[in-house]
This record gives C-alpha cells, structure tokens and sequence, in this order.
C-alpha cells in the first residue's frame, strides 16, 4: 500500500500534464484567422522577452547556487537545498514558459471564436488559461514527487528527515516566481500605463488602437505579467502550501511512512477535481457578466465539492481516523471560496462599490483616486475575517486545544486545501489576459465591432477573476506563511541543540523584527512601484516623440515603431526587477546576523500581517479601478471619450501597478522571507551580534 501510494502522487501530477498537452492540442487545432491577426506581433514580443529575462535570472541563479553550496558543505544548511533550488526554479520557469506560449497561441483563436459565439470565446480563452492551471499544478507536484522519491529511496531517509529537508524547496520556485512576477509585472503595467495616458488620455483614441505605438508592449505585457508571472507566482504558492504543511506532520505526531504523503495525496486528488470542474465551464450566448461569472463558478465550485469528497478517505484512512484534519482542510477550501467571492463583490462592475466607485468619476481624476483607496483598505476587513476565522477553526478542529502541534498542522493542510483546487482556479484567472489579447487583435486587425463586444465582456469578467485569483493567493499565503514561522522555529530549536526559544514580545528583538517586517513590505511596494511609474514615464515620452516626428501616423498612411517601445520595456523590466528580489533575500540574513533568531520571528510576523493587508489592499483598489472604467466605457456616465471617461482611465491607471505588480508579488514575498530564514536557521543561532 505505502508503494502504491508513493506511485500514485507522480501518477496526478503526469495526469495534469496530459489534460493539459490535451486541451493545448484543441486550441492549436481553431482557426487564427486571417493575415491580419497572425501578422501582429505580440508571440515574438512575449519571447524575445523571457529569453532575456530567463538569462538573467540564471546568472543569478547560478551565484545564489554557489552561496548555498559553500554554506551546505559547511553545515549551515542541508546539502539537498542547493540543488532543490535550482529545480524548484527550472519547474518555476518552465510553467510560465508554457503558460505564455499557449497563452500567445490562443489569443487570435479566442478573437476567431468569438466572432461566432461567446460561449465559443469563453471555450477557446478558458482551454487556453486551463493548460496554464494543469501545467502549474502538474510541474509543482511533479517536482516535489521526484525530490521524495529521491530522499526516501535514493538518500534512504526518515519521514521526519525528508519533511525538514523538503520545507526548504520552496527556495527555488520562491525566488524564481519574485523575479517573474515582478519583472512581469513592471513590463505589462508600463506598456499598459503609457499607452493608456498617451492613447486615450492625450490622443482620444480607442485601447488597442494600432495607431498607439505601445500597443503592442501592452499586449506582450499581458503575457510576460499577466501570464507567465502569474503561473510561476502560483507555482509558488502551491508547493510552499504543501512543503510547509509536510514540515509540520512529525511535531503533530503524523511521521509514519504513508502519513507523510498526505499532503501530496490532497494535492493529487484536486488535479483529478480540477479536471472534471473545467468540463462544467460554459455559458449562453449574450449572457451576462453574472451569468459568465456562473460559468466560471460551476467549475470551481465542482471542483472545491470533489476535492472535499476525495479528502475525506484520505485522512480517514492515513491519519488515525483524524476527523479534525479533515475538517481543517474544509476550512481551507470555504476559506478559499468565500475569498473570492467578498473579492468578486468589491472589485466587479456588477456590485455596488465599484459602481459607486464608477460615480466618483464626475468630479475627475482625484476622487475616483480617493474612491478607490477607500474601496481598497475597507476590502481588507472581510479576508482578515476570513483567514482569522480559517486559522482558529483549523487549529482547534485539528486538535490544537490539547496539542498545539495538531493545530498548527491542521492550519498548514488547510492552506493546501485552499490550493488544492488550483488547477481551475488557475484557469479562470489565465484565461483573463487571453481574453485582453483577444480583444486587442479584434481592434488592430479591423475585426467586426460584436467581436470587440464579445472579447470586452470576456475581458471584463477576466478583470474580477484575475482579482479573485490573486485574492485566493494571498490568502492562501498568509496561513501558509503562519506555518512556515512555525517551521522556522522549529528547525531553529533543531540547531540550538534541542532546547526551546523563547518569544515574548516584550523582547526589544522581536518588537525591532516587527517593524522592520512592516517596513519591508512598504519598501518593496514602492520599489516595484517606483519602477513602474520610471519605465511608464519612458514609454510616454518615446510614443509622445512618435506621434510628433513620425507624420501620418494618425491618419493611418504613416506606420507606428512598435518595436522600440516593446525594447524599453524590456530594458526597464529587466534593469528594475533585481533590487526587490534580492530585498527579499539580503533582509532576513541580515536581520538574522544581527538580532537573531528572535529578532527573526518578529520580522516574519510583522511582514506577514503587513504584507497580507497590503496586499489585499493594492489588488482590490486596482482591481475596481479597472472594472470602474469598463463600467463607464459600457455606455454608464458618458461612456467612451466623456470626461467621466478620462478620469476612469487615469485612476485605471494608478491601479495597474497596484494589482499587477506590488499586489500579488507581497504574497511571495511574505513567504520567501520565511523559506530563507529558514535555510539560515542555522546561523542564525551560531551567529548573530545581538
């Protein structure tokens, strides 16, 4: 039974990845249309970008591989974490590389297919964000599978010793995901951001018109950011769930053999739910923006239902008939739906805050400002509500009232509960920016105006998903990163020599770690957003120069130098996207270094409850900033072109930043911090000034 079952973990995760190669081949197999579509230039954009930027990663990469191996071979942290980084971060890589291939190969289909129905573009855009959900989920479990695989019957180690060891190979998908996720998110919201404010605002031409020479950045930005950075973000999230919550088993006193693999069981029975939930994605034509969010719930909400069902044997028969387990991971899973959908209320046109947010447009550009951050901070009650509600239920359902271990395992599974549906909630949020590029071909290419129609209903509720996705991630992050300050405590104990460590937070080094835990997340948000705002500036001064010197441009006898925009972005991505990574990884060594491992606990804290808020905060705001303005743009106030329009646009565009870029990269930030403090544990307590 237990060979069996250590089989039947990869065997999930090589199913993910057929579904996936599966609904590829249906896409590649729709029409892309004529010339006109095939002709535009955003797949050799979107790859000329990751080439670069997968470069210069690995040149990171490869000195950051050379500090662990030193440190390893010099008992400060486990030989294996050297090498788990790197195929944490080739898997990483890989899943954004395939997400975005796909991702560029289905948009002129999308915008094909929704030439003849909508449901037909909700089909093509949802099979293409589908391979991006399998993909990831398929290459995370994949890759945790070998490395067990690998411990257990190649290195011959202990269930306890295979858990310590995996907690830490979360390291490679982690920082791979930072740069991603960041360096994504600068080039999208940049093109995005310059060719709103040049195009709309100052020219009064329609998005996506290809007279704007940063059209077609802003389109590959959908698919380095919105594509690519988005899968290797979740990637993240889903293996740092699962290593945190097998960290955790042995102190709860699961470490038995089979009990080991819980977690990877949950994972592999929510790619089987994932699976069958995508095959209830459909909807009618002329539906809707509730009745294409419908579609998208049957399949999360199927999926959430299998994978409770599926749970249930799993636990019962594995973990002692631990019934409070089980129920753990329910938590987790309500967790997860009642994110999204206290996310979908507050950033979708269909509900009131965003269209009061909408109203705030007939007194300009300040107070939709003003509206937006309001809507972004009063966002933040309900999932702190939630995840607290979450926290408490799983710990004292596991047991955490007479063992506090038991409970804060029971916190770590429900995390992978949340995530173990990823697969279709993944789906719905990838399909959004194929949408988007659905919608901009169907612009450039002279596309009949119901086409436009079509791809801008799908491009809407691409909007509410995407901020539901990142709602999800964030909160999965936070319980996440609660078990992760556990492990690290743990581990750190470990090097102490078996004896416990006191935190009070009387201690002048934990009270000093928590605000700088509070401070780097504000740090880090500004950085990515000041880079943002920098490369944004570039962009609007070169299409400024091209409408001024190239003539006929506007006319449309004169043709736009899309090239040299798409260039910038690059540049800027790539320049500006090294400093907050390595924030992230320079901070907890060196509060390590100084405070210590108390010191340490407080910074994880104080990032964790900052970051979470933050992060909530910033997605939401921009989310309905977003919505607000494709709310006016659907005929409300004005509609295209009215004043109310413009100020829409600018808020939009304070937004972009907020929920593309420095958003979602705080909930990898939250637990990158924690994964590197805990490969440092070690000399934490045999160094420190303090």
């Amino acid at each position: 039974m237990e060979h069996l079952l250590t089989i039947a973990v990869p065997i999930c995760a090589l199913l993910a990845l057929v579904a996936a190669a599966i609904y590829a081949f249906k896409v590649r197999k729709l029409s892309e249309g004529e010339e006109a579509q095939k002709r535009i230039a955003i797949r050799e954009g979107a790859n000329a970008y990751l080439k670069r930027q997968y470069t210069t990663v690995a040149i990171i990469f490869a000195v950051v591989f050379v500090i662990f191996l030193v440190l390893a071979l010099c008992g400060q942290m486990s030989i294996y974490t050297p090498f788990a980084l790197i195929t944490g971060g080739v898997f990483s890589a890989l899943s954004g590389f395939i997400g975005m291939k796909i991702a560029t190969y289905s948009n002129a289909r999308t915008a094909v297919a929704a030439k003849d129905s909508l449901n037909k573009g909700l089909r093509c855009a949802f099979s293409a964000g589908s391979v991006m959900g399998l993909v990831v989920v398929g290459l995370g479990l994949l890759d945790m599978s070998i490395w067990f695989l690998l411990l257990k019957y190649v290195f011959r180690l202990s269930p306890a010793d295979i858990a310590a060891n995996m907690v830490t190979f979360g390291v490679g998908a982690s920082f791979m995901a930072l740069f991603a996720r960041v360096g994504g998110g600068i080039f999208t919201k940049a093109a995005d951001v310059g060719a709103d404010l040049v195009g709309k605002v100052e020219a009064g031409i329609p998005e996506d018109d290809p007279r704007n020479p940063a059209t077609i950045a802003d389109n590959v930005g959908d698919n380095v950011g919105d594509v690519c950075g988005m899968g290797a973000d979740l990637y993240e999230s889903y293996v740092g769930s699962i290593v945190s919550a097998m960290a955790l088993m042995a102190s709860a006193g699961f470490a038995s053999e089979t009990q080991i693999l819980v977690p990877l069981l949950i994972a592999g029975v929510g790619i089987i739910a994932s699976i069958i939930g995508g095959l209830f994605v459909k909807t009618k034509e002329n539906a809707s923006q509730l009745a294409l969010l419908k579609a998208l719930r049957n399949g999360t909400n199927t999926a959430a239902i299998l994978a409770a069902v599926a749970a249930f044997p799993i636990i019962w028969f594995l973990l002692d008939k631990n019934i409070g387990v089980y129920f753990a991971v329910i938590c987790g899973l309500l967790a997860g739906v009642l994110i999204g959908f206290f996310t979908e209320y507050f950033t979708s046109a269909e509900y009131k805050p965003t269209k009061a947010l909408a109203a705030t447009s007939k007194t300009g550009s300040a107070t939709i400002i003003i509206g937006g951050i309001s809507l972004g901070m009063k966002s933040t009650v309900a999932p702190v509500l939630v995840v607290a509600a979450a926290v408490l239920g799983a710990f004292f359902l596991a047991g955490g009232a007479t063992n506090a271990a038991q409970g804060l395992f029971g916190v770590a599974i429900a995390a992978v509960g949340m995530l173990s549906t990823l697969g279709v909630t993944l789906a719905c949020d990838a399909y959004g920016p194929v949408a988007d590029n659905a919608g901009g071909i169907a612009e450039m290419s002279g596309m009949d105006p119901e086409v436009r129609n079509r791809t801008d209903a799908l491009d809407s509720l691409g909007n509410t998903t995407a901020a539901t996705g990142k709602g999800f991630a964030i909160g999965s992050a936070a319980l996440t990163a609660l078990a992760l300050l556990v492990s690290f405590k743990t581990t750190a104990e470990a090097y102490n020599g078996g004896q416990a460590i006191t935190i009070s937070l009387t201690d002048p080094h934990v009270l000093i770690g928590l605000f700088i835990g509070a401070m780097v997340t504000f740090l880090f948000a500004a950085l990515t957003m000041e880079a943002v705002g920098n490369a944004a500036q570039s962009i609007v001064m070169e299409v400024r120069r091209q409408f001024r010197e190239i003539a006929g441009i506007m006319d449309g006898s004169g043709k736009p130098d899309y090239r040299t925009c798409v260039d910038l972005c690059t540049k800027s991505a790539l320049q500006k996207m090294v400093l907050p990574a390595l924030l992230a990884l320079i901070v907890p060594v060196v509060t390590g270094l100084v405070l210590g491992v108390t010191g340490v606990m407080g910074m994880l804290a104080g990032a964790t409850v900052c970051g979470f808020m933050l992060a909530v905060f910033m997605s939401n705001a921009g989310g309905a900033w977003d919505n607000a303005k494709k709310y006016i743009e659907s005929g409300e106030f004005g509609g295209k072109g009215s004043d109310c329009h413009k100020a829409a646009v600018v808020g939009d565009t304070v937004g972009d930043p907020f929920k593309d870029t420095s958003g979602p990269a705080l909930n990898i930030l939250i637990k990158f911090l924690s994964v590197v403090s805990i490969i440092f544990a070690g000399l934490f307590v045999n160094f420190h000034i303090l």
